[in-house]
């Protein structure tokens, strides 16, 4: 499972209502942004988000993400917490420094655990990083996540009681790095430009869908391979018609003709742009197009079915054959 899951900006401004929570902190709080910016190499004040550090303004993404993380220091922890003016659970407080920066994530640690790619140790760990733990005798699984901001410490909402904090990591169960390799670069969504599709099928459809709708090409082709093997025609005896092979009511929600190559392919971009969006990785996204949404968020993952395991398995071959 965890072999077909690791295949996969801008900092937004902090609401007024968490600009005046960092300013009625207590001293402890404060102490915790110098810590959480030392450890990643910036400076100035949780309060005004201003400093005098060159590492707090130089682009690079990690420090976006520690920066973006530490405005929210203090936060109360509330189970389920989404929104910082009432409280923040773990998961909460990295979809929620992760949104800041127009990155979506899954909402629960379970699923955020499926995001990006796999980082091997701590050794290799960057400031903003997840750190993910399986802290729960009562039931397997990841439970618990914090963003790691180097010098072997995390910002994360710990516990009922708690507050959002810098802690020290330990020894997490998983590492997943969400953001680009490249410390410098950005967090944009990587789009091959389909030199490989040369010779493929409506090769010229799904570039030009890819470029619109911010998926790869490749992956576009990978799925009509595997749906329909490039045959417009096709109907399952499920009922899914052509290329794409979209189910009736699907393709009625997507507005999409799905007998006409050039309609189906931009909504099947289009939708997984969508899926991709919602939940945080491409192979969740290959995943959802086959089984549904409602079964990936159910499942919290790829869905147990061997079908559609096989699906995500054969679609991400495909799309890595021809980019």
């Amino acid at each position: 499972m965890e072999g077909l899951t690791a295949v996969q900006g801008r900092v937004a401004e902090i609401q007024n209502r968490i600009l005046m929570m960092s300013a009625t902190r207590a001293p402890s709080t404060s102490a915790a942004w110098s810590s959480a910016a030392a450890a990643a190499g910036l400076g100035g004040t949780s309060g005004t988000g201003t400093s005098t550090s060159p590492g707090a303004g130089d682009g690079s993404a990690g420090a976006q993400v520690v920066a973006a993380a530490s405005k929210y220091l203090g936060v109360p922890y509330a189970w389920g917490g989404t929104d910082p003016a009432s409280g923040l659970d773990c998961s909460g407080l990295v979809q929620r420094v992760y949104k800041d920066l127009g990155i979506d994530l899954p909402r629960t640690s379970s699923q955020q655990a499926t995001s990006g790619r796999p980082v091997a140790s701590m050794a290799e760990a960057r400031p903003g990083d997840l750190v993910f733990f399986d802290n729960s005798s009562a039931r397997a699984g990841i439970d618990h996540v914090g963003i790691y901001i180097g010098d072997g410490k995390m910002i994360a909402a710990p516990q009922e009681g708690d507050v959002v904090k810098v802690q020290s990591v330990g020894n997490p169960t998983l590492i997943r790095r969400v953001l680009p390799d490249s410390p410098a670069a950005a967090p944009t969504a990587a789009v091959s430009s389909g030199a490989g599709l040369a010779g493929v099928p409506y090769s010229d459809l799904f570039v030009s869908a890819g470029a619109k709708h911010g998926i790869d090409p490749s992956l576009l082709a990978g799925v009509a391979k595997v749906e329909s093997g490039f045959n417009s025609a096709a109907v399952s005896a499920a009922g899914a018609t052509g290329l794409m092979q979209f189910m009736p009511a699907t393709a009625r929600g997507l507005g999409v003709n799905p007998a006409d190559p050039a309609s189906a392919i931009d909504g099947a971009a289009r939708y997984l742009r969508q899926l991709t969006d919602q939940f945080g990785s491409t192979s969740l996204a290959v995943a959802a197009y086959n089984a549904g949404p409602g079964a990936v968020s159910r499942s919290g993952g790829i869905p147990p079915y061997p079908e559609t395991q096989s699906y995500v398995s054969k679609v991400l071959s495909a799309a890595e054959a021809y980019s």
